[in-house]
């Protein structure tokens, strides 16, 4: 980072127009807003403030970023550093009283109240490689005074370790895994942090559940809303896993999470170690260290409430930081600190670099799809499925989007019910409220497997029960996996296969296979032959009593293919997310050009007529849910406003493609004012579009239209935009006094801008108001 320019200003002569903009870049009331998964490095260390290193820790107490220990290649260090984050700049902290703890990595920190805990490590003389040794010491550092105390302890204590995982949960300090100098561990060990006392005791926790193997070089991350801890690959031996690993402080239990639900997302990170995980907002993010031979500098997301994985999409004008292993991670704010490490050739890095968080609430289409068809209100279809013909409603507009077949069924039924009416009524015009229910018959299809079909349509989802999996869903599945098939969605097959390879055990698998072959699902069958004849199952499978009552056509296929395994099929087979379509692509194709069909309902718009889908606007807003339920205009037209705002037609087609598709993308800044106010109005399930709104008109606001917003957001009392325009004109005033539209402001607007100018002023009068001049640095 360049180093910042200085030149002195008169006091006196900050009063005028053309200086207003050096006043905030000095004591900068105007926010910079950051663009969102950007990366940004930092201002380097200098070599006096401390030594570039790797195997330290980071922690974060107010606006700072505190680094301790670690080693620079030569020696162990034990200098505790900080970087401030507001003023971007380093230092070195002066201890007032007590011994800090010897030199060590692979310690842990974590923060409690206003001190810093240092637990364990690796201690001794790197060169002379003389006392090397792990510790088990704890020591305390108080931010208010700066002393460091060591805490003394009665009775049992964790053994000496490094490359441990440390979290504060409730008042308690827990310890857990690691190295031991001989073995890697995977026992917990807790303390009270709140006991005031001189004496401490230490209790060993008693974990129950399927626990992580031992492990060492791991993080570890706390979700304290949810009362867990979270544990993520790491290293055991020659055994490096890519798991992640659920802790739930309340009742001490282990849980390996598995996906449960399936909906063809992203694989996991590439098993590794030495790596950072951090937790911010709903999400874990993974980033860095040695995954086999190489060092990855991709950033990985875990989503907790949708439960899966996904690489985080980069802001293409980041610094994106080099792959590195035993860095370390903190969270300040909405922003992520990576410092140090060791990168390429075993060097160790002094860089510290920003990432910019996304603070968006999730998006909701799958979810509102799916309590719409639960709900079962507002249903326009009626599948009769099976021989029994039992009745499953639908929505036709959306199933119509999402699957070809099915949309042909449904214009068909049209037409015979047209025909209907043609002899009944004599006309197919027909009001939408006397018309019956279509009825779409499919006596070929079995109802257990339509209704999972139903959901993915909906939700772009399989959800399975958690319970092992029986003989009778395994063949469920095949159902499903046929009628994805029949019903031209290729992203639903692949995801069965996917379910039927996960899901397959030595208790199910001739079931599988039997039916796989009736079916004629050569890709599971395959699959089945395949597991039958691994030779670490195969005698149990061939001795079981299902066996002998298989078709002896498949029991010859069996011997053959042990004797002769050959080619897999299913090892051609690969989840490839790029087949077919996802949910938000269809609705999005449906909204732009093929829905026309299926359209229910007219939005008014200035006297322009916008066709629409009942079902789709009642599932995304609470108002068209009310609004529909309770009255129903008989001309089918609804009058659109947002509160007492007539919105433009490009803002209310930006409106259009969030409510069918979750789009954010496609928003003018101007735009984005009208679209602000709607999640109130319309009644969203979250604000997600209103906080995609904001970020878009802060990081597209400029001093040429910063005039035209601060107007708009006047007149339609947007007070969070207004004040964010009101500091820009400020900020950049010598730009946008000299703007024609500044001469056509009302009177009340430039009152609120002189104010403005006001309050900036007296800010730095009273920082400065002791000297006579001062330093202005010339960027922000």
């Amino acid at each position: 980072m360049a180093h910042h320019k200085t030149k002195p200003v008169n006091v006196s002569s900050l009063a005028s127009c053309d200086n207003i903009s050096l006043l905030l870049e000095f004591n900068p009331n105007f926010e910079i807003i950051h663009q969102v998964h950007q990366w940004k490095r930092m201002m380097e260390m200098d070599a006096f403030v401390g030594a570039r290193r790797s195997k330290h820790t980071c922690v974060s107490w107010m606006d700072g970023v505190y680094v301790f220990g670690g080693d620079n290649g030569k020696s162990m260090l034990n200098d505790l550093i900080r970087f401030d984050c507001k003023d971007k700049s380093w230092s070195k902290i002066r201890f007032s009283s007590g011994s800090p703890p010897a030199p060590r990595y692979h310690h842990s920190a974590v923060i409690y109240n206003q001190s810093m805990f240092v637990f364990g490590g690796y201690t001794g003389e790197l060169q002379s490689n003389s006392n090397l040794t792990n510790k088990n010491d704890l020591f305390e550092y108080k931010f208010h005074n700066g002393q460091w105390l060591e805490w003394r302890f009665v009775g049992k204590t964790p053994v000496a370790r490094s490359a441990h995982g440390a979290a504060v949960y409730k008042d308690k300090l827990w310890i857990y895994a690691g190295y031991d100098g001989n073995a890697r561990l995977n026992d917990m060990w807790t303390i009270a942090l709140n006991d005031n006392s001189n004496i401490h005791q230490w209790q060993e926790v008693e974990q129950l559940g399927d626990r992580p193997p031992t492990c060492c070089n791991f993080p570890v991350a706390v979700v304290e809303s949810r009362g867990c801890m979270y544990v993520f690959s790491g290293q055991s031996g020659l055994l490096i896993t890519n798991t992640l690993f659920e802790f739930n402080f309340e009742t001490n239990t282990w849980r390996r999470i598995t996906n449960e639900i399936l909906r063809g997302s992203e694989p996991p990170p590439s098993r590794r170690f030495g790596h950072t995980m951090v937790h911010h907002d709903r999400f874990l993010y993974v980033f860095g260290g040695a995954a086999d031979s190489t060092l990855p500098n991709d950033l990985h997301c875990y989503d907790l409430d949708s439960q899966v994985w996904s690489l985080v999409q980069i802001a293409p004008d980041s610094q994106v930081p080099s792959g590195r292993l035993f860095h370390a991670a903190a969270v300040v704010g909405d922003a992520m600190y990576i410092f140090g490490g060791t990168i390429d050739k075993n060097l160790r890095s002094g860089d510290m670099f920003r990432f910019q968080f996304s603070s968006y609430p999730k998006c909701t289409l799958h979810d509102d799809f799916g309590k719409l068809l639960e709900s079962k209100t507002f249903c326009d279809v009626t599948f009769i499925v099976g021989t029994e013909e039992t009745r499953i409603p639908g929505h036709q507009a959306i199933i119509a989007a999402r699957s070809q077949y099915l949309r042909d069924k449904i214009l068909a039924a049209r037409i015979e019910r047209n025909e209907h009416f043609e002899k009944i009524f004599g006309t197919v015009e027909v009001p939408f409220s006397e018309r019956p229910m279509l009825e779409v018959k499919m006596p070929n299809v079995g109802a257990a497997a339509f209704d999972m079909v139903l959901h993915y349509i909906y939700t772009d989802r399989i959800e399975f029960s958690k319970e092992p999996i029986s003989k009778k869903v395994v063949i469920l599945m095949m159902d499903v996996y046929t009628l994805a098939v029949q019903f031209l969605i290729p992203r639903l097959e692949q995801l069965c296969v996917q379910y039927l390879e996960y899901r397959i055990s030595k208790e199910n698998v001739l079931d599988a296979l039997l039916n796989a072959d009736r079916m004629d699902l050569d890709i599971i069958k395959d699959y089945c032959l395949s597991y039958i004849v691994k030779e670490d199952q195969y005698y149990e499978i061939v001795m079981s009593p299902d066996f002998v009552t298989l078709e002896k056509p498949l029991i010859v296929e069996i011997v053959r293919k042990r004797l002769n395994p050959g080619k897999n099929l299913s090892h051609n087979f690969h989840y490839d997310k790029t087949i077919g379509t996802t949910l938000e692509t269809d609705m999005a194709a449906f909204l732009s050009s093929g829905g026309k069909d299926f359209c229910d309902i007219n939005l008014a718009l200035n006297g322009q007529m916008i066709p629409a889908h009942k079902s789709i606007l009642a599932a995304r807003c609470t108002y068209f849910h009310a609004y529909f339920r309770s009255f129903m205009p008989e001309d089918n037209t609804v009058n659109i406003q947002i509160g007492d705002t007539v919105p433009s037609i490009e803002a209310f087609n930006s409106l259009l493609r969030y409510i069918y598709h979750g789009d954010t993308t496609k928003m003018p800044a101007e735009e984005s004012l009208y679209l602000f106010q709607a999640p109130c109005f319309y009644g969203f399930t979250n604000n997600r579009l209103q906080a995609f709104c904001k970020h878009n008109l802060e990081n597209n606001i400029t001093y040429d239209n910063v005039l035209q917003i601060l107007e708009a957001s006047d007149r339609m009392n947007v007070p969070d935009i207004k004040n964010y325009a009101l500091k820009m004109i400020v900020h950049d005033f010598s730009q946008v006094a000299r703007l024609p539209r500044m001469r056509l402001l009302n009177r009340d607007l430039l009152l609120d801008i002189i104010t403005e100018m006001a309050v900036a002023l007296d800010k730095i009068r009273s920082t400065k108001h002791d000297l006579s001049t001062i330093s202005i640095h010339s960027d922000i």
